[in-house]
């Protein structure tokens, strides 16, 4: 069978198309020369959260800057990325588990508030540091929501003392809307499905 010809004017229609979108992200791009450490909210109630947070501090580790994490509700758990993290990237990456767990686990707000705070503590001192150049403040969203943290004094702290090449994440549900209106970046994790509604557990690799 002879072989189709090329759908030339269809080939000729789609360059002209990209070259179009091309000249007009070169022009987006002109005036983008800007460096600035950002302030960056994953919230919403779906999933990618935390890992979205990760996926950052691994970038971070692959051009060789060094980052933080402190984890404000985790705690003792053992996960995948304290694993990676610790055993691999200990020389650029600090990890301090500072939670106690979900409230509803720990069912002491006195203990919560306790944690929470000795959490920010570390967090202020990780991000004072001009060296350190992304920290991650895993679930603080939380201990904002409940209380257990002022969220005018947390952005009070960045907004003068944060070093201004320094990246922050802030990561959790339902991130207050002060923290939201002072952010650089901020991204909603919505839930469309969800196995745990099937009955089907967290499992390594996908929730921890």
């Amino acid at each position: 069978m002879p072989e189709t010809p090329p759908a030339t004017d269809e080939n000729a229609r789609h360059a002209a198309k990209m070259a179009k979108r091309k000249a007009a992200k070169d022009r987006a791009l002109e005036g983008k020369t800007a460096e600035k450490g950002l302030v960056i909210v994953h919230t919403g109630a779906g999933k990618g959260k935390s890992s979205s947070g990760f996926g950052m501090i691994l970038r971070c580790i692959a051009h060789g800057m060094p980052c933080a994490v402190v984890q404000f509700v985790k705690g003792k758990w053992d996960t995948g990325e304290r694993r990676l993290l610790t055993g691999h990237f200990g020389d650029l990456c600090q990890f301090h588990a500072m939670g106690e767990g979900f409230t509803w686990e720990t069912q002491d707000r006195a203990r919560d508030i306790a944690a929470a705070e000795n959490g920010w503590r570390k967090a202020q001192e990780l991000i004072r540091d001009p060296a350190i150049r992304m920290v991650l403040l895993d679930e603080i969203n939380i201990a904002l929501r409940y209380g257990y943290l002022d969220v005018d004094a947390v952005l009070a702290f960045l907004a003068a003392e944060k070093p201004s090449l320094t990246h922050v994440v802030l990561t959790g549900r339902n991130a207050p809307e002060p923290l939201i209106e002072a952010a650089d970046l901020v991204t909603e994790m919505t839930l469309v499905k969800h196995p745990f509604r099937a009955g089907i557990k967290g499992q390594p690799g996908v929730e921890f």
